[in-house]
């Protein structure tokens, strides 16, 4: 999977986000976006996840050298963000299998592996409406990385999550993101720490 941007800009009224980035982001390889909060991070991934369109510029999807259409880029990728929401009325195991109607997920991995791997006892029959919001985290993260997807964005992962929870969420990526494109967008340096790729997105707001 690559995702190709040439000269890229995004802003909102006259306020640019980001402006003449030129980057490819390859599969195989592990992106962090840094940056303060309120910077632009978000705006990218949603941008690279084809949920927000360009400015100016151009954005390119490729898999296995073929172009992806416009209209199926959604299928190529997986994205986690503390903002996307579940629906709350479901209980978790109804959520597992709701989502495994919708997208296939990684080989050998099933609704009941995925719950195991979740690691919330006694919350299988749980309305997820009655979840802490860091056990909401980790459903949408395994929901994410668990997918069978070319491509994985995790934004701002970590949101919510005590300090077991980053454990389990950093052996969740070691374990099961493999080799796909993944990019990661965060202000915290613990949560790029396996990212082999730093971009700042402040370095793309000069005026051009």
């Amino acid at each position: 999977m690559e995702i190709s941007l040439a000269n890229a800009g995004k802003r909102y009224r006259l306020d640019w986000i980001f402006r003449g980035l030129n980057y490819t982001f390859r599969s195989g390889e592990r992106y962090a976006v840094l940056g303060p909060n309120g910077s632009g991070k978000s705006t990218l991934l949603k941008v690279l996840s084809g949920h927000l369109s360009l400015s100016k510029g151009a954005i390119a999807f490729q898999n296995g050298g073929r172009q992806v259409p416009e209209e199926k880029v959604f299928q190529q990728i997986s994205y986690a963000a503390p903002y996307i929401e579940l629906i709350e009325e479901f209980t978790l195991e109804e959520s597992l299998k709701f989502h495994a109607r919708l997208r296939p997920l990684l080989p050998g991995m099933t609704p009941a592996r995925l719950y195991e791997l979740l690691e919330l006892p006694r919350a299988r029959t749980k309305e997820i409406r009655f979840f802490s919001s860091g056990m909401k985290q980790r459903l949408k993260l395994a929901l994410a990385v668990c997918s069978d997807t070319p491509a994985l964005l995790l934004d701002e992962p970590t949101t919510n999550l005590d300090l077991n929870a980053i454990s389990w969420y950093q052996n969740l990526v070691r374990e099961y993101a493999g080799d796909r494109l993944v990019i990661l967008a965060s202000n915290d340096p613990v949560d790029a720490a396996f990212c082999g790729v730093h971009l700042n997105i402040l370095d793309y707001k000069q005026a051009v």
